[in-house]
């Protein structure tokens, strides 16, 4: 049986005529006729009595019909539900990002995101691992930095503006470079985790210094370098939106401010086989405006 059939018992049912049915149905009776007896010859009963009066339900009649309202019920219930999620943001959205930023940017995304969209519930998985989106299941993620999966598709939220910070203390007990060059003769404190390369690229108009890198300290948390920054260890590659706070309150210089790092995208991505739901668009939408008002709103005003 298929669900149109159930749909003209029911009808038929309702109306008590297969010409009624066929009217709200449009169709014809003859046609109308002819899925009744077909729905019987499938199910090898006989589900209603006809005579020239009426239409009458037979025992096993009844038992069908009442479970064919059930049925058709659950059916435009779950077609109901299933256009108000193509049409409205609602259900589970599965993020996931790297650590810092994620701690640092995208909960405060999803907190402000849920206010906005009480009939989506979020899980989210701040790590620094490359979370597989296809097999995993995920909606979509966050990302710094280049990428390289074809199976995904990206949308640029915005670029990472990058400097050089070091503690006051430790730029007067070792001095203030005064070109990329003088970044050999002082303590590096260096990124050890994502893409990374063993130099630093820096750029003042025409010319362009790429710096090699001896660190005296490598770490795979950008937090942890800054908090090793601030105790003096030496000179540290942040982006701006990390950095700003302790810039503003002295805790932290910049250095060789004059010369520009290669900034870095952010992208949101997500599976390419998957249908961009409303409640992804809503969150990519959602991030862009965010990330906008994120990298207008960092100060590299020196204290």
């Amino acid at each position: 049986m298929d669900l149109q059939e159930l749909r003209t018992l029911i009808k038929v049912v309702q109306t008590g005529s297969f010409t009624q049915a066929a009217i709200l149905l449009g169709s014809h009776k003859a046609h109308v006729s002819r899925t009744i007896t077909q729905l019987e010859a499938k199910l090898g009963v006989r589900l209603l009595a006809r005579s020239t009066r009426a239409l009458r339900l037979t025992e096993i009649g009844r038992e069908v019909f009442e479970r064919a309202v059930g049925i058709i019920a659950a059916v435009d219930d779950t077609e109901r539900v299933a256009q108000q999620m193509w049409t409205e943001p609602r259900g589970i959205l599965r993020i996931t990002c790297g650590t810092e930023f994620g701690m640092m940017v995208v909960s405060q995304w999803i907190n402000q995101f849920l206010l906005d969209y009480p009939q989506i519930t979020i899980e989210a998985e701040f790590t620094g691992r490359l979370v597989d989106l296809v097999h995993e299941g995920f909606d979509l993620a966050i990302r710094i930095g280049s990428l390289d999966d074809t199976r995904l598709v990206a949308r640029r939220l915005g670029m990472l503006e990058y400097g050089l910070f070091a503690n006051p203390a430790y730029l007067q007990r070792r001095g203030i470079p005064k070109h990329p060059e003088q970044l050999t003769q002082h303590d590096l404190l260096i990124f050890s985790g994502g893409q990374v390369t063993g130099t630093w690229s820096l750029t003042k108009a025409s010319e362009t210094i790429i710096v090699p890198l001896v660190s005296r300290l490598r770490l795979n948390n950008r937090v942890s370098l800054m908090d090793a920054a601030l105790h003096g260890l030496g000179i540290v590659r942040l982006p701006w939106l990390l950095a700003q706070t302790e810039t503003k309150q002295g805790q932290l210089s910049q250095v060789l401010e004059e010369w520009t790092m290669a900034q870095i995208p952010v992208h949101a991505v997500f599976p390419s086989n998957r249908y961009l739901t409303p409640k992804v668009r809503a969150f990519v939408d959602h991030a862009v405006q965010n990330f906008i008002t994120l990298t207008t709103s960092v100060s590299k005003t020196p204290p």
